[in-house]
């Protein structure tokens, strides 16, 4: 896969099925602290929206997706923008697209007027940590054994990177 294949683009209403069935593929407990998606899960709702999401398409097929939203309601944090879900293809990864994704939804934070990008991530996860860290990411804290996932205590990570004015 050349840079030139891959193209970075926000979600549409219509994307719901293919990015649904992308993150079904996705789903594991490496990364994931809710159940797994049912096939008739979808992936927008009320919360979900598809202006949150970016998208990683080659040859017009979904092949990544990052999530990334305001990390509170509040005014006094408006400036700080979380990301919450990333999604690579198995046929895709380790090609640069989790990184091009991370750093459209950094760009596009800036864009909104963020001056930070939060994340969490569980601490076994060691592929997303490296991901993340070579992104400019940061540990800035940790939550110990925050969840039980199959029989084992996990560690949350809390990561951020500044956004350079």
């Amino acid at each position: 896969m050349h840079d030139d294949d891959l193209i970075i683009r926000p979600a549409l209403a219509e994307d719901e099925r293919a990015l649904a069935v992308l993150n079904r593929a996705a789903w594991s407990t490496l990364s994931d602290v809710s159940p797994e998606p049912s096939e008739q899960d979808g992936v927008f709702d009320e919360r979900h929206t598809p202006d949150q999401f970016l998208l990683a398409l080659v040859d017009g097929r979904i092949v990544g997706y990052v999530r990334q939203v305001p990390a509170t309601p509040l005014a006094s944090n408006r400036h700080v923008r979380q990301i919450q879900g990333l999604g690579v293809d198995t046929s895709v990864r380790g090609r640069g697209v989790g990184r091009k994704l991370v750093e459209a939804a950094c760009q596009a934070a800036k864009a909104g007027g963020a001056r930070k990008v939060t994340l969490r991530v569980l601490g076994w996860n060691a592929p997303a940590r490296r991901l993340y860290e070579s992104c400019g990411f940061v540990v800035e804290g940790s939550l110990s054994e925050e969840f039980l996932i199959d029989g084992t205590y996990v560690d949350d990570i809390l990561m951020a990177r500044p956004l350079a004015g």
